[in-house]
């Protein structure tokens, strides 16, 4: 019975990523275990399961059946172990967990500490990374994505709102001048990111189609462009509330902008393990109210006067001037 049971996870994981290599990496078995698996499951059943090709595997008829039943069963299984030991489970092991690398660095690697404190026995892999990433073929347990989610496969459980903004640096609009519409975007050198789905930026009235100087595949790098005068930028306020309560970036009020929904994703409609129902309780608790958003200043508006730029601190290399002759220590006084 456990080899049949593994010969179907095997089969499952194959058919998923289309790949006999691709399975073995996700499973962390050798692709000669994992072909011979298939195998020994095709010569019990007496059928072909899968269509094989140089690039991909397809499934057969008979394939796509025995691919049914194993989820249904594996699932069941799922569900009973679970409800058996749902009282005295404490989450152990490793859980690799996927997350975008500015939202990970401020947000998640933080509140890891506290998880961690709570759940001594498991160790989390945290992956950064603003691709999109194959929770099956690269083995990831959980995912945190900010967006409309395309792959209607996973699972997901939706976290928090993420609100964006339209930013400038005082020192940008005091030479610019200041956008009051979204159309006066166009006229403007506006920062573009790389991985959003299209090159405008979405309000409620509408998409503006903009351009610039700059474009760049993470958020911070454009932040920071901002920051130092170069243009406008339009991104998450979990990015530049910093910067916005520093006084290096301000906010425009130029009409509202739709939220982007922070998913939690999963790979299987079968029941989570105890690790990442535990991760998911816990981050779905702790960005429910996000911290990012508390004493977010608010936008300018279009009346509102612009404020002073941000005094550039002076390079610490450099000596301050001195306000009259260099007094010896009086240490040094007494020894010379």
């Amino acid at each position: 019975m456990p080899d049949r049971l593994t010969g179907m996870q095997i089969f499952v994981r194959v058919a998923a990523t289309g790949s006999l290599s691709a399975a073995a990496r996700a499973l962390g078995l050798s692709q000669s275990g994992v072909t011979k698996h298939v195998a020994a499951l095709e010569d019990r059943l007496g059928a072909r399961l899968l269509h094989r090709t140089t690039r991909r595997l397809t499934l057969t008829e008979a394939g796509r059946h025995y691919l049914e039943a194993c989820e249904r069963i594996l699932a069941e299984i799922d569900e009973a172990e679970a409800a058996a030991g749902a009282e005295t489970a404490e989450p152990r092991g490793t859980l690799r967990l996927n997350v975008p690398v500015s939202f990970g660095v401020l947000h998640v690697a933080p509140a890891l500490a506290e998880f961690g404190q709570a759940h001594p026995s498991l160790t989390v892999e945290l992956g950064l990374n603003d691709r999109p990433v194959d929770l099956i073929e690269e083995g990831w347990d959980l995912a945190l994505r900010i967006g409309h989610l395309r792959d209607s496969s996973l699972v997901a459980r939706s976290l928090a709102s993420c609100r964006m903004r339209v930013c400038a640096s005082p020192s940008y609009l005091a030479a610019h001048g200041r956008p009051r519409r979204p159309e006066d975007l166009t006229a403007h050198n506006c920062l573009g990111y790389t991985l959003a789905s299209s090159d405008g930026w979405r309000f409620e009235s509408g998409t503006v189609a903009v351009s610039g100087s700059l474009r760049a595949s993470n958020g911070a790098a454009l932040v920071a462009a901002a920051a130092a005068g170069l243009g406008v930028i339009y991104q998450p306020t979990f990015l530049v509330v910093e910067a916005l309560r520093r006084g290096s970036l301000v906010a425009l009020d130029l009409g509202t902008i739709p939220s982007l929904p922070i998913h939690a994703v999963m790979p299987s409609r079968r029941r989570p393990p105890a690790k990442v129902r535990a991760l998911v309780e816990f981050v779905a608790r702790r960005f429910a109210d996000p911290p990012w958003d508390r004493g977010l200043p608010a936008p300018l508006g279009a009346d509102d006067p612009l404020p002073a730029p941000a005094l550039v601190p002076e390079p610490t290399g450099r000596r301050p001037a001195q306000a009259g002759p260099i007094q010896a220590d009086p240490v040094e006084a007494r020894l010379s």
